[in-house]
């Protein structure tokens, strides 16, 4: 299993409940290939450019242990999540 650290971008309009419920989706989904490490809540902050009509966006980072397969799974389920405008997987160096 590799390290990867992954951010996402939720939309500014989503709610508290929202974000809770998308952070839990995504744990979820990390553990059952893997072991979610950290989740770390940044909030909302403005964008350094418009992405999708948004000047601002709510970012979360994730720090986990998954099997390399997983990645791609992980990735398309954020492409198809509405309230994702934007992420990056990334793997981490031992």
């Amino acid at each position: 299993m590799n390290k990867y650290e992954s951010v996402i971008i939720i939309r500014p309009t989503v709610d508290e409940e929202g974000i809770k419920g998308l952070i839990q989706k995504f744990t979820d989904l990390v553990n059952t290939n893997g072991k979610m490490e950290t989740v770390e809540e940044l909030g909302k902050r403005k964008l350094a450019y418009e992405i999708k009509k948004f000047k601002e966006g709510y970012y979360v980072v994730f720090n986990f242990e998954s099997k390399p397969e997983a990645i791609k799974e992980l990735e398309r389920i954020y492409r198809i999540t509405a309230e994702v405008i934007k992420f990056i997987v990334v793997r981490k160096e031992d």
